[in-house]
């Protein structure tokens, strides 16, 4: 029996949620945003710092450092020495910071798509160059297409490589010698790897995922890894992350960066919930993944027997459904917009993932079964009003 209720319906329309600012009769799966109710620990560790009543400037304490050091250790097998770690506000700060650091003006910035959106601001809006590098679908999962890639990571314009860690949108939990692979050619081409690893802790039930730094001495030494308990504890408001830098020479470049942009500065609440999310969490975690994929799988057998020309591609981390609906439409966004308009289903487009997320739709499921259920019976109103206005 589930010690938490992941069932409850919270109403979100009163705290100036983002995901939620929406109509009254709209139903919002789009942004990667849970809809549950934080780990009540982290709650708890909240208010009692809250009644302090002060709410000064704060240092990085020595549990930080140690919530991480042991989360990544116990968790993933990844031993992160203190001086390794660098708090940072956020995931995109970070990555933002590193491509200003790392590129020079309209030098090039490679990602394999389709892949989150906000990579393409990050690289366009700190002056760099966006090259895809497109996975291809077979044997029933994403792939990796080596000759391309390196081409691409041969271009001496091409400095930078964004891993995503689980991969967002299609939730591919990447294999070690996939990796190893990777960081090979990352350091025969001289590309340094920037791995975005923040949805690493929402994955399948007794599923884990392979850290890049942990792929091969290769990949550890020619890296900078992005983490957060953000995605996993429903902490994004909290602006709280870390970077993993185990290169010295990397390790200072990234750290001055950080703090000339003036987001390597915690917040009394952010170092909180942080390590509070990694020493208390664990079990929360645990029934939350189970509980995911419950409503997974349930998008997956609805799919399967009531939506002719949709179909859910398998994932195996992150709480976002990949479904593919190019046998219903060529285009996703009228699609989707269509879905909107008649159904108040809310879901985010492939084609903003890059041109190999064409023809899909990313479904956020990290809500009560409830609104799961409702989501499905919307879409497949949707789609069959498609079929004939269309």
């Amino acid at each position: 029996m589930s010690k938490y209720n992941f069932d409850e319906v919270i109403d979100r329309r009163k705290v100036d949620s983002i995901k939620w600012d929406v109509k009254e009769n709209e139903l919002p799966m789009w942004v990667a945003d849970m809809d549950f109710a934080t780990c009540p620990a982290i709650t708890n560790a909240l208010i009692e710092r809250l009644q302090n009543g002060t709410y000064g400037y704060t240092n990085i304490t020595d549990e930080w450092y140690d919530s991480y050091i042991s989360w990544w250790d116990r968790r993933h097998g990844l031993k992160i020495k203190k001086e390794e770690l660098i708090f940072s506000t956020g995931v995109i700060p970070s990555l933002s910071t590193a491509i200003r650091r790392f590129t020079r003006p309209n030098e090039k910035v490679l990602v394999q798509t389709p892949v989150y959106n906000t990579f393409y601001n990050s690289v366009l809006n700190n002056g760099a160059r966006m090259i895809e590098s497109p996975l291809f679908f077979e044997d029933n999962k994403w792939q990796i297409n080596y000759e391309d890639l390196e081409e691409k990571l041969s271009d001496k314009q091409t400095t930078v490589m964004i891993v995503c860690n689980p991969h967002n949108p299609i939730g591919r939990i990447w294999e070690k010698d996939e990796l190893a692979r990777i960081g090979e050619l990352c350091q025969k081409h001289h590309v340094l790897v920037i791995s975005d690893e923040i949805h690493c802790d929402i994955t399948k039930p007794g599923q884990n995922y392979t850290p890049f730094a942990t792929a091969s001495d290769i990949c550890k030494n020619n890296s900078i890894t992005l983490i957060a308990p953000s995605k996993a504890f429903n902490i994004a408001g909290m602006q709280s992350s870390a970077i993993y830098a185990p290169n010295e020479v990397t390790r200072h470049i990234i750290w001055r960066g950080l703090n000339t942009d003036e987001c390597a500065e915690t917040s009394f609440l952010a170092a909180t919930a942080a390590s509070t999310a990694f020493n208390e969490g664990e079990e929360w975690l645990d029934e939350l993944n189970v509980y995911i994929q419950k409503n997974k799988d349930y998008v997956q057998k609805f799919i399967d027997e009531n939506i002719d020309g949709l179909k859910m591609l398998p994932s195996d981390a992150t709480y976002l459904c990949w479904v593919d609906c190019r046998n219903l439409t060529g285009n996703d966004t009228k699609f989707a917009a269509f879905l909107r308009e008649t159904t108040g289903l809310f879901v985010s487009t492939g084609d903003q993932y890059g041109k190999a997320g064409e023809g899909f739709l990313r479904i956020n499921v990290a809500c009560p079964m409830a609104n799961v259920v409702d989501g499905m019976n919307r879409l497949k109103k949707g789609a069959e009003l498609y079929k004939v206005q269309n």
